[in-house]
């Protein structure tokens, strides 16, 4: 986890993840004129043209609505792109394919749309893996072949169908920075590059290529802000073939590991002295340690991570990368598989001491993501009871949810922790305005706290207990000091009516019924 993150308010560039281009598109633009050029000149691999193995990304999707929580939102259409890689799959961006209820792919050149079949999403590292049962789809292409991590200023050639265009577009550029970056889709932190190469919609998932002929990159999300131009960032080879190993050992995409911890830099000899740090000590100091992490268990705040896997880290959390670069140590960490072991040697007290620990995926409070699943939901009385997580803020309070949404849920999103593997944030999210109800009408996306004097842990425990309450009264303690107090009988009573008005197929989600 890295040190620190951007406050409320704080007016910095934003990285935001290029949307597949729609297919209703009314942009009818001519591609780019460089892709003509490079045609003639198109780099080859044994023989056979490199651009044949990049396809056109169809897809459409079906979207939940969080504020909605029964119903879906209209379905629409997209397009972007990918490419064929080696046994028979297709590699192309998660958010290109995410809510997906058909895909279909199309090659270069040719009139004829393939279906295809979604093997793995990595919301993470913002990858989804695809393949097509009929034969003939892979008549006549190459698989691409991965290269090497580019260096700074190597040639990067993006290509892709954007703008919803049908045929194959080429921009060329260097790159300009290999850095940690913030994964716009997935809300994680991995390694990327950044290239001076313009990423348009559309572009999403298309290759990058070096002067070699090899992938170094999928294009996935550009920086918009009005003091820049033309960056664009490429999910790197490190991190694609991670997801590949990841799904090939598993047979399912199971995620990037982490360390379960928030540290703090030691650039201060005074703090470094008072943590019995000797002048030749370099580290970095836990603040805190996720609950339902394995590190939970050894690991304590203030002991300070000298080093993982025997490569030392540095005072302000880095690590030697390649000739005159650091980079941040997380990449250590995302470079192992979920379940890998790893020996973190640590110094508390003064003593050095050292730890195998057995690395998971982070479990958060609020999830950044719903794993594609519908999104749970329980009434009663009008009240809808619904589980928070990244993307129910972003459809309550839009894009710039980190700015909009209030300050005890942001607080709750940025810096809480999960106690338990099940723990969830739940809240109301609003109220079906009945007779039950009234007085209760602006209630809208409150905390629930208790129930009838006992915490609740999650959606599902707060549904079982209100729906085996047989009390007098259903007393919410909520957030702020509120409370919402019902009869049980009259409550009970009044959600079917309420349901049936408001067209509600069922009080509850079908994953609070199990």
């Amino acid at each position: 986890m890295v040190d620190g993150k951007r406050k409320r308010g704080q007016k910095n560039p934003k990285k935001s993840t290029e949307e597949e281009e729609p297919s209703n598109s009314s942009a009818s633009m001519d591609i780019e004129n460089n892709g003509s050029d490079f045609a003639t000149t198109e780099v080859t691999t044994k023989g056979v043209p490199l651009m044949d193995a990049v396809v056109k990304v169809f897809c459409v999707h079906s979207e939940p609505n969080f504020s909605l929580p029964w119903q879906r939102k209209r379905q629409y259409s997209s397009s972007s792109s990918g490419f064929i890689i080696s046994g028979r799959r297709v590699l192309t961006n998660a958010h290109s394919v995410e809510h997906y209820t058909q895909v279909k792919l199309k090659k270069r050149g040719s009139d004829v749309k393939y279906l295809a079949t979604v093997l793995a999403i990595g919301t993470e590292c913002d990858i989804a893996m695809l393949t097509v049962k009929d034969d003939e789809f892979w008549e006549g292409i190459s698989p691409v072949e991965f290269g090497s991590l580019p260096a700074l200023q190597d040639a990067v050639t993006v290509v892709g169908y954007p703008i919803g265009g049908d045929t194959i577009s080429v921009t060329s550029g260097v790159v300009s920075r290999m850095e940690i970056l913030s994964y716009a889709y997935g809300s994680t932190e991995l390694l990327g590059l950044q290239i001076d190469a313009a990423i348009n919609s559309g572009n999403s998932g298309g290759p990058a290529f070096s002067d070699k002929g090899n992938c170094v990159g999928i294009a996935f999300q550009s920086l918009k802000h009005e003091d820049v131009e033309n960056i664009g960032y490429v999910i790197p080879t490190t991190v694609i073939n991670h997801f590949i190993e990841d799904y090939e050992k598993k047979e399912e995409y199971t995620g990037f590991p982490t360390l379960g911890i928030e540290w703090q830099k030691m650039e201060n000899p005074d703090l470094r002295m008072s943590m019995g740090m000797s002048s030749h000590q370099k580290g970095v100091r836990i603040k805190r340690i996720e609950p339902t992490s394995p590190e939970y268990k050894v690991l304590k705040p203030s002991d300070v991570i000298l080093s993982f896997d025997g490569i030392d880290i540095a005072n302000d959390g880095t690590i030697p990368f390649r000739h005159g670069e650091r980079i941040a140590f997380s990449y250590l960490v995302s470079q192992k598989y979920t379940g890998d072991n790893a020996i973190v040697k640590v110094l508390r007290d003064s003593k050095i001491l050292e730890f195998n620990i057995k690395l998971q995926t982070r479990r958060r409070l609020i999830s950044a993501n719903i794993q594609g699943k519908p999104p749970s939901y329980y009434i009663v009385a009008g009240f809808v009871f619904a589980a928070v997580s990244v993307p129910y803020l972003r459809s309550e309070y839009g894009k710039d949810y980190e700015y909009n949404t209030p300050v005890k849920l942001l607080d709750k999103h940025l810096y809480a922790m999960a106690e338990t593997e099940d723990e969830q944030l739940v809240v109301i999210s609003q109220v079906l305005v009945s007779d039950i109800n009234i007085g209760y009408e602006d209630i809208v996306n409150t905390q629930v706290l208790a129930f009838n004097d006992k915490p609740i842990k999650n959606l599902k425990d707060l549904a079982s207990m209100v729906e085996n309450c047989d009390d007098e009264y259903l007393k919410f303690e909520l957030d702020y000091e509120q409370i919402v107090v019902l009869q049980t009988k009259t409550a009970k009573a009044a959600t079917l009516d309420i349901l049936s008005t408001h067209c509600i197929p069922s009080a509850m989600s079908a994953d609070l019924k199990t």
